[in-house]
Parts: C-alpha cells; sequence; structure tokens
C-alpha cells in the first residue's frame, strides 16, 4: 500500500534515545475507514455524510467504547530499541511482532547509554523518583581504577560515577562478546552476557484499537521514562495519520477518567454537598449532546451505586459557599467507600488515587459567582 503524501516524513526513521529510532513502513485504513466500518451496520458509507456528522459519531464510538470499528486500521513500524524497554514493549501481545536474531547475526553493536541516573521511588516498587545525587554510605571507588581518573571521580558527582562504570561495562561485555565469536562459539551462547541496554530491531504492527490501548500507558507519567520516549515519538505519527481518532482518544482515554464505583459513591456525596448534578457547571469543550449525557450519567450514578462513569469534566463551585477544594476531597473520600485517610498518615493507595482524581477534577482556584451572576448563567 502506497503511504498517503502527508505521512512520508515519518519513513524517514524519528529518532529515540541515543541510538533508537521508530520509522513508518505501512498504514492501512483512516478516520473514514472507522467511520466506514461504523456505518456498515446500517448500510449506510461515510460519502453520505458532512465531515462534522463522520467526526461525531467517530468521537461517539470513542465515548461508548465500541472499538471493532478501530480494528480496521492498522500501522507497520520498525523500531530500534533497547532489550529493556522492548522486554516492557512485547508484553502487548496484539501486535504482529518479527525481531532480528542474535542467533542468526552478530547483536548490534550499540548499547544505550543513561542521560541521568533516576532513584528508586519510595512509594512505587516498579518507577523512579528524582535523581540519584548522594553517594552511598562508606562508599569507595574501586581501587582498580587509574589513580588519575580515580581522584577525578572521587572528586565527582555520584552521576559522573555511574556513567563512568556503565561505559567501561559496556566496553568491556562487547569486547568479551566478540572475543567468544572470533574463538568460534555459536552466536546462540555468545550473547549470553549482553546486556540489556544493548539495541534490538523489529518489525512491529498492530491495529488502532490495541494501538490506543498501548499508548495510553506507555504515554502516562508513571511509565518507564525510555519507553515513554518510544510512545511519544508513535503518537506523533498517530496525529496526523488520524486525526479525528487521535482527539476522541486524547478527549476520552488519555485525558479522560474513569471512576470505580466506590469513587462515584464518593462523587455522589460531593454532589449532594454541592447541590445535585445540576449545580455543575461542564468544560466548554463538550457538545450539547455530550453535556446532557454526561448529566444523565452523574443522575444515573447518584440512583445507581454500581454505575461507573468514564468523563473528563470539572467540578466548579456556584454560588454554593465558602468550599474550599481540599474540603470537597474530604467530603467525597468520606462518602466514599474506599479505606479512610488516617491524620498524619499516607493514604491508602486506591483512597490515594481518588484523591488525585479529584484533584484533577476540582479546579485550585474555585470560580465563586454571586447569585445574580448564577442567574444570568
Amino acid at each position: 500500500m502506497t503511504i498517503p503524501e502527508r505521512l512520508q516524513p515519518f519513513t524517514t526513521p524519528i529518532k529515540v534515545l541515543d541510538d533508537g529510532h521508530v520509522q513508518l513502513i505501512d498504514v492501512m485504513g483512516d478516520d473514514l475507514a472507522i467511520i466506514d466500518a461504523a456505518r456498515v451496520s446500517f448500510f449506510g458509507h461515510s460519502s453520505e455524510h458532512t465531515d462534522a456528522q463522520n467526526r461525531g459519531l467517530l468521537r461517539y464510538l470513542m465515548r461508548g467504547r465500541h472499538t471493532t470499528p478501530f480494528e480496521m486500521c492498522e500501522i507497520k513500524l520498525r523500531v530500534r530499541v533497547p532489550m529493556d524497554a522492548w522486554r516492557q514493549w512485547i508484553r502487548h501481545r496484539t501486535a504482529n511482532v518479527n525481531e532480528s536474531s542474535t542467533r542468526y547475526a552478530p547483536a548490534i553493536d550499540s548499547a544505550q547509554k543513561a542521560t541521568e541516573w533516576r532513584s528508586q521511588s519510595k512509594d512505587n516498587k516498579q518507577g523512579s523518583a528524582g535523581t540519584v545525587t548522594e553517594w552511598p554510605e562508606g562508599f569507595e571507588v574501586p581501587g582498580y581504577f587509574e589513580e588519575v581518573l580515580r581522584e577525578k571521580l572521587i572528586a565527582g558527582t555520584p552521576a559522573e560515577y555511574l556513567s563512568e562504570r556503565e561505559g567501561r561495562t559496556q566496553e568491556v561485555v562487547r569486547e568479551v562478546y566478540e572475543e567468544r565469536l572470533a574463538f568460534g562459539v555459536a552466536k546462540e551462547q555468545a550473547r549470553k552476557d549482553l546486556p540489556l541496554s544493548t539495541y534490538t530491531e523489529a518489525y512491529w504492527k498492530m491495529d488502532l484499537h490495541n494501538l490506543f490501548h498501548f499508548l495510553s500507558l506507555r504515554l502516562d507519567p508513571h511509565a518507564q521514562w525510555e519507553i515513554r520516549q518510544y510512545a511519544e515519538a508513535i503518537a506523533e505519527i498517530v496525529k496526523v495519520w488520524v486525526p479525528w481518532a487521535w482527539e476522541a482518544f486524547v478527549d476520552y482515554r488519555l485525558e479522560g477518567m474513569f471512576l470505580s464505583r466506590q469513587e462515584v459513591s464518593g462523587l455522589k456525596c460531593l454532589l449532594a454537598h454541592m447541590g445535585g448534578a445540576k449545580q455543575i457547571f461542564y468544560n466548554e469543550d463538550l457538545s450539547a449532546d455530550q453535556t446532557e449525557e454526561l448529566r444523565d450519567q452523574l443522575d444515573l450514578a447518584m440512583k445507581d451505586p454500581d454505575y461507573s462513569v468514564i468523563t473528563n469534566f470539572e467540578v466548579k463551585s456556584r454560588a454554593l459557599g465558602p468550599y474550599e477544594r481540599d474540603e470537597m476531597v474530604d467530603i467525597a473520600v468520606n462518602g466514599s467507600e474506599l479505606p479512610p485517610k488516617k491524620k498524619g498518615k499516607k493514604a491508602p493507595r486506591e483512597t490515594g488515587g481518588f484523591m488525585k482524581k479529584l484533584e484533577r477534577l476540582i479546579p485550585k482556584d474555585l470560580i465563586k459567582l454571586t447569585k445574580d451572576e448564577d442567574e444570568e448563567s
């Protein structure tokens, strides 16, 4: 298939990290392919409708989680990525993949080097937070470094020391690997001590529905920084490839929010204190139909504790008295069925997650209107 002209720039590899890349190889389908797949249910076609109607249908599909039409679009990429990031990448099992083999050919002579050394997060066992700035207690630079370099490392920063060690480790391991090959050791065995920083290459093909799932996870701020750089590069392609679908994805998935049953009960409690769903100002980006749908969702959520809401609205006060943001968060948390936050202690994980959602929903500076302004609106 011929790649559309607007996507031609992406056929040149997009550089990622120090020696990685993402390159567009092929695409199938576009925004209209998604719409046609949906309209065939009524024997219809996108050509029978306006752009506004087609865009509206696509947004409805994303909002209502009607996923099958998005599977009609596919993208094929060639990627060059460090093996540690590839380990996470390949967990998305809905892709079609073929990777270069170090059984058949020598490993790529390139290993990713860290741009900074991140500290282990104290709150997240699998994440990082901040950078390494302190030497371990009682640490001494190994004596086998040359005296001049050793003195330089002692006088330098922990990051400089770690980078020096990284470079030497990669250099030695590569040297040992190539030495084994020179001895005639089988490639499948010679490779066994190569570091996870070694780059690999692969063809990777995925439909748009599953690609959006991949991006929703790998663009998240909690995702490992390295794989997030690849997700951002892929996102740049998707924005141009299917702009309507990307717009809907951002609105309803990437920057939207899912509320569990317990969280809905907390939001219900907050709404009751604020006078109900009618006292909410909705994000002005929402259309009239979407606003009405959201109002119905919230009304239903107040009546049915098993109902969950996906939305991206903002809560703003409307002449409701002296509520402050922290008070509103407390009202919602205390009204939910989640474990309470004890004074002076860290909130339980699920409760803390709900508090972060509320902080996204409730602006820091609440808009307080006078009675006259409220009536005019």
